[in-house]
């Protein structure tokens, strides 16, 4: 490999801590001087993507520059100042993160139209519509990488992006070349790789992919944007750009069938097919658009403010026969029909379940470390939803549905990020940087 950079020991969590470590000592206490004042200058002007990452980048290389010439760095071996470079990148970035990610209305706007793209194409794409030969088709095998791409969003660091992306490239490419050893064929090439990697791409569909590409292509270091790390990257680019401009011609498939197929997907996803009847008789689940009887019941998606979902039971109630008052207190159950009702008719609802990463898993997909997340997620959920019923004087009845969640695995956790000791954040004057997007 001509630079395996983020699989390198450069990478590790010692990387990061050294860096720490370093700035605690009184000798850099200039470098974190620079720090702060540049922290405050970036964060008081209004955005401007281009200037800003302009600003960056001349800043990651002045104070690399200084590292050099440092005592505390004196002697210190290439690896070493590397490590240093990637630990200023991460802790500068993690700073400005919300200041600089889809900070334009451009990027959220192309953002929003890419993933509800995806959203619909992933529906029925196969793998023969991007060519694909049967020796490289293994969909089985490619969640593995989608479970890659898919923890773009966990991280806010330009590097630990990046290698989300080239963790699901190394996936890819280490199944085509296992599968032409085992088929005796010639190495797989970018014709064979490219394809799979489009496919990955749409059935994952993280959001805010062209954000996050935006994002490492300005903010991430341009001197280590080099090598395997960026045949890969620009691979991904390809791909973005393939899954933007995407039509029936470039699936192998007849322009109309295209457009029929994506119109069947709007309607399973949005819950507007045939067998919708507008909300009247049966909520539907989002995740299972046509009507499933089970007890009487069907699934409705409810959205908590809290950051979780959950699937609730809403039963299916008779006509009234007789006349109901006007002044009838509304009870939970319709209230919960009626905006189940809301969601399926609007077309862009689809949008707010991006909010909530368990929403779209299986059980499967959970790690450990979700299980008390999803436990506190689900005490806040009950307390407001027996708040509620009391308010509206109705009894609050139980959910009989199990939540299916869909999340990707944690990542490793990287310890406190973000601690300059308490010395040092007096003079930085910031808050603890987190490591991931929490």
């Amino acid at each position: 490999m001509d630079n395996a950079e983020p699989f390198s020991a450069s990478t590790a969590p010692l990387t990061w801590h050294d860096f720490l470590e370093r700035m605690r000592h009184p000798s850099a206490s200039e470098f974190v001087k620079s720090i702060k004042t540049f922290i405050v200058s970036f964060s008081n002007n209004p955005p401007d993507p281009e200037r800003d990452s302009a600003a960056v980048q001349e800043f990651l290389t002045n104070m690399e520059t200084a590292f050099r010439a440092h005592p505390l760095w004196a002697g210190r071996s290439e690896e070493e100042l590397d490590s240093a470079g990637e630990g200023l990148e991460k802790y500068i970035m993690t700073k400005l993160y919300t200041r600089v990610f889809a900070s334009h209305p451009d990027d959220v706007k192309v953002d929003d139209e890419l993933y509800e793209k995806l959203a619909l194409v992933q529906q029925f794409i196969r793998p023969e519509h991007l060519d694909i030969q049967p020796t490289y088709q293994n969909e089985t095998s490619w969640l593995l990488a989608q479970k890659e791409l898919q923890k773009i969003n966990l991280y806010k660091a330009p590097r630990d992006k990046l290698v989300c992306i080239l963790s699901c490239c190394k996936v890819i490419s280490n199944l085509l070349f296992n599968a032409s050893t085992d088929a005796n064929e010639s190495l797989p090439g970018a014709d064979e790789f490219l394809p799979v990697l489009i496919y990955v791409t749409i059935k994952a569909n993280p959001p805010q992919l062209h954000s996050n590409l935006l994002y490492i292509q300005r903010y991430r270091r341009e001197s280590r944007l080099v090598g395997e790390a960026a045949y890969f990257f620009t691979n991904m680019l390809s791909a973005e750009s393939f899954v933007m401009n995407i039509n029936g011609e470039s699936l192998s498939m007849d322009e109309t069938e295209f457009q029929k197929n994506m119109e069947s997907a709007q309607a399973l996803i949005y819950g507007l097919s045939g067998d919708y009847d507008g909300g009247q008789s049966q909520s539907q689940s989002i995740s299972e658009p046509k009507e499933v009887k089970k007890e009487n019941s069907s699934t409705v998606a409810v959205e908590s403010t809290n950051s979780s979902t959950v699937a609730v039971e809403s039963t299916t109630e008779e006509p009234n026969v007789k006349e109901q008052p006007v002044s009838k207190t509304p009870s939970v159950s319709d209230l919960e029909n009626k905006g189940a009702s809301m969601i399926l008719k609007d077309e862009t609802s689809i949008k707010e379940f991006r909010n909530f990463p368990y929403f779209y898993s299986r059980a499967g997909d959970l790690t450990v470390g979700d299980v008390e997340d999803l436990l506190n997620s689900y005490k806040q959920l009950v307390l407001k939803y027996v708040s509620l019923a009391k308010g509206l004087g109705v009894p609050a009845s139980s959910s009989e549905t199990q939540n299916k969640s869909v999340t990707t695995d944690a990542a490793e956790d990287e310890g406190s990020t973000g601690v300059f000791s308490e010395n040092t954040e007096s003079k930085l004057g910031e808050e603890r940087a987190e490591d991931k997007v929490q």
